[in-house]
C-alpha cells in the first residue's frame, strides 16, 4: 500500500480531536498502557514525546507518543481508551502523532506491534525485516527489551 500523505489523513476528520503534550510520567498514560498490556517501563527516559488526545468537548480518548533519533521516529504507546474504541479515533490520533513527529524533524516512522499490524498497514505502514531498520531504532529499549522478538516491525514515510 503506498504511503498516504499527512494532508490526506488530516482530511479524515481529525480537526475535532486535540492533542496535548504530557510528561512520560503522566499517571493517565501509565494506567492506559497497563490496562492495554503495553510496555511502559521507559516512559520517563529522554527523547520521548507523549500526548493525551481528547475531543473538543474534553472527552479523553487516548494517548500516544514517539521517540525520535534524527529523521527516524519510533511510535510508542498508541492506545485508544476502551470507551472511545470503534469510532475511528485511532486513525485520527495516529495522524496527529505523525504530524507532531514531522514537525520535530521526523521523516520515517517505525513501530513494533504484536496485535495491531493490520491497523497500521491500513494507515500506510508496511512490514519490514528488523535487520533493515536503522541502528538507532534497533538499539531502542522497545526493540531490545520491551517488545518480544515476535513483534512485527513496520515503517512508513512521514510526508506533508
Amino acid at each position: 500500500m503506498p504511503d498516504r500523505p499527512l494532508r490526506n489523513l488530516q482530511n479524515e476528520g481529525n480537526p475535532w480531536l486535540l492533542d496535548t503534550p504530557i510528561a512520560g510520567g503522566d499517571p493517565g498514560l501509565a494506567a492506559a498502557l497497563q490496562a492495554a498490556g503495553l510496555p511502559g517501563d521507559d516512559l520517563t527516559e529522554p527523547h520521548r514525546s507523549f500526548f493525551a488526545f481528547a475531543t473538543r468537548t474534553g472527552e479523553r480518548v487516548g494517548y500516544g507518543g514517539f521517540e525520535r533519533t534524527g529523521p527516524d521516529v519510533l511510535l510508542r504507546s498508541l492506545v485508544v481508551l476502551p470507551q472511545a474504541r470503534h469510532r475511528g479515533i485511532g486513525r485520527q490520533m495516529l495522524a496527529l502523532l505523525l504530524r507532531r513527529a514531522f514537525d520535530e524533524g521526523g521523516r520515517e516512522a517505525w513501530l513494533l506491534t504484536t496485535t495491531a499490524a493490520s491497523f497500521f498497514e491500513r494507515a500506510g505502514f508496511r512490514p519490514i525485516e528488523r535487520t533493515a531498520a536503522p541502528a538507532a531504532i534497533l538499539a531502542s529499549r522497545q526493540a531490545t527489551a520491551l517488545c518480544p522478538a515476535s513483534a512485527v516491525l513496520l515503517t512508513r514515510s512521514i510526508t506533508l
